[in-house]
């Protein structure tokens, strides 16, 4: 199915509206992607100990 001319305009009006929002849902969708196609227990690890640096970090900054 062909994506409308109105539509594509309202998509665009969106992203330019919500360039943040965007960025973030775009970021996280490439996590996701990364995380369910990693060729090693490595690269997972590495993920691992990123996240728990982060949630150390927000864990600090929130008390």
């Amino acid at each position: 199915m062909k994506t409308s001319d109105a539509q594509k305009r309202a998509s665009a009006k969106w992203d330019s509206n919500n360039r943040q929002k965007k960025n973030y849902i775009v970021k996280k969708s490439t996590a996701k992607s990364f995380i369910k196609v990693a060729e090693t227990e490595e690269e997972l690890r590495e993920l691992e100990d990123l996240i728990e640096e982060r949630r150390k970090k927000l864990k600090k900054l929130y008390k």
